[in-house]
């Protein structure tokens, strides 16, 4: 809701955001008048607060009133305390909710003959170590010249490749993360079908992946296997024609909403992050999970410090339990490397109208909407369920996403208001600019704009749906700006854990 130059985040707060600065005496939500200057950002009182309770925004708490506040009144550091841990749960609020129609919609998707249900289909050249890069990429480019013509129904050969698979011990956090990930993209169903090649000595073995046989291993080989760079390029094209054959003759089908798998990005962040663009893309979270369907939201070292409002909102003590076994191994993670993950709001963020940690996290964790979390996954893990669910990753975007392609995203929606270019194939990647300065500089890149939401033209809500919509018709094959352009091929970034031997 956007009155008189402020935002209403959601009808559960008792704050609004001033989208400009406000005078006394403005129109403020729900009748009250300003009583004093609110700054563009900062904060302003639209119902009565008592001392002790808790200031409501993004329909989560912030932090307490140390005072009685009165609607009209500013609420910044003056008047608000951080109490972690101690906030009372905010009741959900009235948030755009699935239909009946639709949780009976379908996608136009591929199904895949184990079950799965694909938003694209790629034919993927996995590269077991770093070894085996550049003849991945080889194989890629000769087939995307010479076999995708003959075969429409394919989009495209995609070259997985990463700096990983050697040098490294063959035990620990570090090969089980990059197994998992490998694994995680060898079965994507945005793959149709995929070839692994490796070098042949390296610690990251093919046979590690279950690949023993003379019939399963026509489709992963060794260089040193097939007598040289070239002459895996030439073994290459031998085993993708094969695949092209099958692959290339799959046709979309409906296939219930419900199997929409969305990985929540953002980066690139602005001040109008929590207020425009990850609102919004909470709000079509809400109307997925209604339809059965899953989002994932990530980056721990980004939600840190609202990690146990979170927690409330888990399914089960379980659930709940596993989130801050995550936030704690981090804790101790960069303890051992000399930094702090409590990145508590600077002079300038305070200035720009933030007051506490939570209100700073609460902007990234706006994405995972106002729904139950449903369940933690490690990194890279197969991702079950419905619903909002989380999983451990760092916050550096191409690292998490990769993550979130490993547990089965078929899609991702990535919120930026300094303008983040990205792609990760096989995925489609819809970029989403949280104000409109930005989004008209960048359209070539960007394709939603919710600068609109800032300026009055549309609604949280409004924009949420709009986005829904625009993942049902990205799953069912509509191109993104960041596919037009060829963004994924170098956005593969597995975590790399554990030493370099």
């Amino acid at each position: 809701m956007n009155v008189s130059n402020t935002i209403l985040l959601s009808p559960a707060d008792n704050v609004a955001v001033a989208n400009g600065r406000i005078e006394i005496g403005t129109a403020l939500p729900g009748g009250a008048l300003a009583a004093t200057v609110i700054e563009p950002g900062h904060k302003v009182a639209i119902k009565p607060i008592a001392a002790g309770e808790a200031v409501v925004k993004y329909a989560q708490a912030i932090g307490r009133a140390t005072q009685d506040i009165a609607p009209g009144e500013h609420v910044h550091s003056h008047n608000l305390v951080f109490e972690a841990g101690r906030l009372p749960v905010v009741p959900p609020s009235e948030a755009e909710h699935a239909t009946e129609a639709d949780r009976a919609r379908t996608f136009m998707g591929y199904r895949r003959a184990d079950g799965r249900a694909g938003t694209r289909n790629f034919i993927g050249i996995i590269a077991s170590v770093n070894c085996s890069a550049t003849v991945c990429h080889s194989i890629a480019d000769t087939a995307n010249r010479t076999l995708l013509p003959k075969y429409p129904g394919i989009d495209g050969f995609v070259p997985i490749v990463h700096g990983q698979g050697c040098g490294m011990s063959g035990t620990g956090d570090g090969m089980m993360v990059l197994h998992r990930t490998l694994a995680g993209y060898a079965r994507h169903p945005n793959f149709g079908g995929v070839l692994m090649v490796g070098l042949g000595c390296e610690v990251n073995q093919l046979t590690l992946y279950g690949q023993k046989g003379a019939a399963a291993g026509k489709r992963h080989f060794n260089i040193q296997d097939a007598g040289g760079s070239r002459k895996s390029v030439e073994k290459a094209m031998g085993v993708l024609a094969e695949i092209a054959e099958e692959v290339g003759q799959l046709k979309r089908e409906p296939i219930p909403v419900s199997e929409i798998v969305v990985g929540l990005q953002c980066g690139g962040s602005d001040g109008m992050s929590g207020i425009t663009a990850n609102p919004a893309l909470g709000a079509a979270v809400d109307i997925l999970a209604g339809v059965g369907g899953i989002g994932i939201l990530s980056e721990t070292t980004e939600i840190y410090g609202a990690e146990h409002l979170l927690a409330y909102r888990a399914a089960s003590p379980e659930v709940a339990k596993k989130l801050d076994g995550y936030v704690k191994w981090w804790e101790d993670h960069v303890a051992k490397h000399g930094a702090s993950i409590d990145n508590n709001p600077s002079p300038g963020n305070k200035r720009g109208g933030l007051t506490t940690i939570l209100e700073k996290s609460l902007g990234a964790v706006a994405k995972g909407g106002q729904t139950p979390l449903n369940g933690v996954f490690g990194y890279a893990e197969k991702v079950t369920g419905n619903g909002l669910v989380f999983m451990d990753t760092p916050g550096y975007d191409p690292v998490s996403a990769t993550g979130q392609v490993a547990g089965g995203a078929n899609v991702i929606v990535f919120t930026t208001g300094r303008g983040s270019c990205f792609g990760c194939r096989p995925t489609p990647s819809i970029k989403v600019a949280t104000n409109s300065t930005m989004y008209h500089q960048m359209e070539e890149d960007m394709d939603v704009n919710c600068g609109v939401i800032a300026s009055g033209e549309k609604t949280i809500a409004g924009m949420g749906r709009e986005i829904f919509e625009l993942i049902v018709e990205t799953a069912s094959g509509r191109k993104t700006k960041s596919e037009d352009f060829g963004y994924g091929d170098n956005e593969f970034v597995p975590w790399h854990l554990g030493a370099t031997l």
